[in-house]
């Protein structure tokens, strides 16, 4: 059982102890903060909601929307429904917050409340800091009779999304209908099966083979779109002679292609690529947290504009993007956040803007991923023994590699000439997490177990 309370939002397992995982006592606990947050804004008391596939998603929308009618909120209910979709409803809706019930890319038995500011944004810390403290600290006023809540259910939003993305400049449905394209859906037995086959249709896109279509939570994998997840999508991709696969997370925030050899074009990759695209339409500055691949980079100095990096974590990104006036940025694990449309991952937009872009190349996608710096990352952690100084371990690191540019922003990163290792704690367990980047695998593993030697040989260091 695990239950975890940040900033971002409140995650965790179903079932068991209030307090120590997900129970339906935390979801209105929690539930409650939030909708007292929303009224403190002084904009209004609308609050969108919507969910992913997940077999506890129907419980955990009743005690969320009863909640939010219980302390006089008004809910717009999109049912099943995408992260992205929901953040751009909140706009739409000109609401005063948001709650997108989903794990991501947790297994089947977690789940979590995804929390929005009236800009279908994420939270800051500020922000998120008020719901914890009230949730813990402040005696919760329900509405009286006459001041609960209304509900009301709208599933149009899909829809209203994909009509959005068919009238963004940068998406030529005509460049992509005249390739004829055929693509394989894993879909992960969640609202990709809504969303993204309407989607392709609406692009040209009529040849499409869904995989684990059927909403029911069930997840037939692992749902996080890594390699060793996607097995079955690469072989059907092959057996299919498609053009292209493509894997979503079960909000649909996450996105990744398949070659049409059955070979991955790499998670990394896919905010590589559209970046290619849109960098050589619009001129601007691109985004990317920093265990993200330094391709980005390459790309974005290729077309004349600037790259910047970010601390993890989609907030951050954001943050930075507003900051830089980015035309694009998004996060190496598949996630592209296109401000025109919104601030937020969205992989809806992701799969337009790729499609248009591979149609007017007229290369195949392994051929189209072959024209971009190869790099590799390697992933790495090390396990911190209890009173372990990490802040006292990166300081000696800091001196060690003082002559190399030095980034503090979010834990430690340091690059070297084409090479860069990425020092942070986690957030939820006592590690430190080690991601390096190098020309290859070899070379990537070589700098992260250097630098973890360096880390285990400073472990002495005490609070």
């Amino acid at each position: 059982m695990a239950l975890i309370k940040s900033i971002s939002g409140i995650r965790g397992t179903i079932g068991g102890t209030p307090g120590k995982s997900l129970t339906p006592i935390d979801v209105v606990k929690f539930t409650t903060a939030y909708g007292a947050w929303v009224a403190s804004q002084g904009t209004n008391k609308k609050i969108i909601i919507g969910r992913d596939g997940r077999i506890s998603g129907g419980m955990v929308r009743d005690l969320v929307v009863a909640t939010l009618q219980g302390i006089g909120c008004d809910v717009v209910d999109l049912g099943l429904s995408t992260t992205p979709t929901v953040e751009m409803a909140v706009k739409m809706e000109n609401a005063g917050g948001g709650i997108i019930l989903t794990a991501s890319h947790n297994p089947k038995q977690w789940n979590a409340l995804k929390l929005l500011n009236h800009e279908g944004e994420f939270l800051n810390a500020a922000e998120g800091q008020w719901i914890l403290d009230y949730a813990e600290k402040t005696e919760p006023n329900y509405a009286e009779i006459d001041h609960i809540g209304t509900q009301r259910n709208d599933d149009s939003y899909i829809q209203k999304h994909i009509d959005i993305i068919l009238a963004h400049p940068m998406v030529d449905v005509a460049a992509i209908k005249a390739m004829n394209y055929s693509a394989v859906l894993d879909s992960v037995n969640s609202t990709g099966s809504l969303s993204v086959p309407p989607l392709l249709r609406a692009l040209g896109v009529n040849d499409i083979t869904v995989i684990n279509e059927e909403v029911t939570g069930h997840f037939a994998h692992n749902p996080e779109p890594l390699p060793e997840h996607l097995v079955d999508l690469c072989n059907t991709v092959k057996e299919k002679k498609a053009t292209l696969g493509i894997a979503v997370d079960p909000d649909v925030d996450r996105l990744c292609f398949v070659c049409e050899d059955g070979s991955l074009f790499g998670e990394e990759y896919t905010l590589v690529a559209i970046a290619d695209y849109m960098l050589g339409n619009k001129k601007g500055n691109t985004v990317s947290n920093l265990s993200s691949t330094r391709a980005l980079r390459d790309v974005t100095e290729k077309h004349g504009g600037q790259y910047f990096p970010s601390a993890v974590g989609e907030v951050n990104v954001v943050k930075k993007m507003k900051e830089v006036n980015a035309v694009i940025g998004g996060e190496g694990n598949g996630g592209v956040i296109v401000p025109e449309l919104h601030y937020g991952r969205d992989a809806l937009i992701g799969i337009a803007l790729f499609l248009t872009h591979l149609a007017k190349t007229g290369l195949s996608v392994r051929t189209l991923r072959n024209t971009y710096p190869n790099y590799f990352i390697s992933k790495n952690k090390i396990d911190l023994p209890e009173d372990t100084n990490v802040k006292a371990i990166f300081e000696e690191i800091k001196k060690k590699y003082a002559a190399q540019p030095i980034n503090t922003e979010d834990g430690l990163r340091i690059d070297f000439d084409k090479d860069w290792v990425h020092l942070r704690t986690s957030n939820t367990e006592p590690i430190i997490r080690v991601y390096s980047e190098s020309k290859d695998e070899a070379s990537a593993n070589n700098v992260a177990h250097s630098i973890m030697a360096d880390i285990k040989a400073l472990m002495h260091i005490t609070a």
